[in-house]
């Protein structure tokens, strides 16, 4: 391609497609996650709520969420509104995000708090719904790059509340994070819905069988599986690696740019290696390469401390979050029929991940108290488990033959 055609192909991308809309909602998105979350639960404690009421509300609102995320994808289907549900449900959160400055005490704050939990359910979910079809439709960019827009983002809003709290007191992060959310209302304005289209061989108007349609493609149930496995094993690590570097004497720096360069990781990944890799090799094996590079990065959790390890090891978080992920929304993408697409997102992420997780991170509080580092022993172990799983994974246009085989 000359230069004047190269030039003509970027412009086209970048003004006239969807891709500079959801570069700004995932962004928002992203941005309010990482700016909220780390400070929230301090927040609640300046509201006068002691820490055993704060777990009481982060828990409540982790069951709500388990239930309304599936709910407004349901929603989203049935009346073909995923772009509308998503700027409702993400204004919504925005103005809740101000309504906690209103909350003292335990019950007001467990009333906002589930309001919170019921708006953002679907948020992600339904901006991944969003974010497919454009990049199927428009082939002009891959879906990679906007989902390492939004971990981008995550680290900027992360590092940004560190400043903001600093500066103006926790009250900041809700003023920040609202604001954010009604940015990404805004935004979804500006992605243009998802097109009908044909899927597992139903015409595209066809409409689904009810709630749990996505659990009766075969497929669907394996990837769901595979996903709460691999992405369920980084459990342990997210709430008890901190804790095991500290006692090996790992300095508080040390550790946040350990952290901090797992995301980058992931980053990357979404952005640059993932999408070709994934075009590569489909995304039965690079879920089975997400799976088999969880056996090896537990494996050296579970054997060292040593820093220069770890920093190695903590590059592999691109592969057994940012690559499987990827490799997840290409199977939806290619099994769901456009009438369930909302409603199998929203069945991914809530009951398939946020459920697994859950119970992962529950379990690994034994085994750590029990095994200590030999407990990521278990995770290299239930990523072996995950394996096989994925690599017989079949979908339309990932076998030789080009047979749609839903096995």
């Amino acid at each position: 391609m000359n230069s004047l055609g190269l030039r003509d192909t970027i412009t086209t991308v970048s003004l006239r497609g969807s891709l500079p809309a959801l570069i700004l909602l995932y962004a928002a998105l992203y941005g309010a996650f990482g700016t909220e979350s780390p400070f929230l639960p301090s927040f609640l404690g300046e509201r006068g709520l002691a820490p055993g009421e704060i777990g009481v509300v982060l828990a409540a609102g982790t069951l709500v969420r388990l239930a309304a995320g599936p709910i407004a994808g349901r929603i989203a289907d049935r009346y073909a509104a995923t772009r509308l549900v998503l700027g409702a449900a993400a204004a919504l959160a925005g103005l809740v995000s101000f309504a906690y400055f209103a909350g003292h005490g335990f019950w007001s704050l467990l009333a906002i708090g589930m309001a919170h939990a019921v708006a953002i359910a679907s948020l992600a979910p339904l901006a991944d719904v969003l974010a497919l079809a454009a990049a199927e439709r428009e082939r002009s960019f891959p879906y990679g790059w906007v989902r390492g827009a939004g971990s981008g983002a995550f680290i900027l809003g992360t590092l940004a509340s560190g400043q903001l709290v600093g500066q103006a007191g926790l009250s900041s992060i809700l003023v920040s994070s609202g604001v954010l959310f009604l940015v990404m209302a805004l935004a979804a304005t500006r992605v243009p819905a998802p097109s009908p289209r044909t899927s597992c061989g139903r015409p595209a108007g066809e409409r689904d069988a009810g709630f749990w349609a996505p659990f009766a493609i075969p497929a669907f149930r394996r990837l769901v599986l595979v996903a709460a496995i691999v992405i369920g094993s980084h459990a342990l690590n997210d709430g008890f690696a901190v804790i095991l570097w500290r006692e090996a004497g790992i300095s508080p720096g040390t550790i946040g740019w350990l952290w901090a360069e797992s995301v980058a990781a992931e980053v990357v990944v979404f952005m640059v290696i993932g999408p070709p890799l994934l075009s590569r090799l489909g995304p039965a094996r690079a879920a089975g390469l997400a799976a088999g590079i969880g056996v090896l990065r537990w494996s050296v959790m579970a054997v060292t401390t040593s820093v220069p390890v770890l920093a190695l090891s903590q590059l592999t978080h691109g592969f057994t979050f940012a690559l499987l992920h990827l490799a997840a929304m290409s199977v939806i993408g290619r099994l769901v029929p456009d009438r369930s697409a909302a409603t199998a997102q929203t069945l991914y992420g809530t009951l398939g991940l946020g459920l697994a997780s859950a119970a992962l991170t529950l379990a690994s509080g034994t085994l750590f108290a029990r095994f200590g580092a030999g407990a990521f022993w278990v995770m290299a172990g239930l990523c072996a488990t995950a394996i096989p799983l994925a690599l017989t994974l079949r979908v339309p246009g990932d076998d030789p033959s080009g047979t749609a085989t839903l096995a």
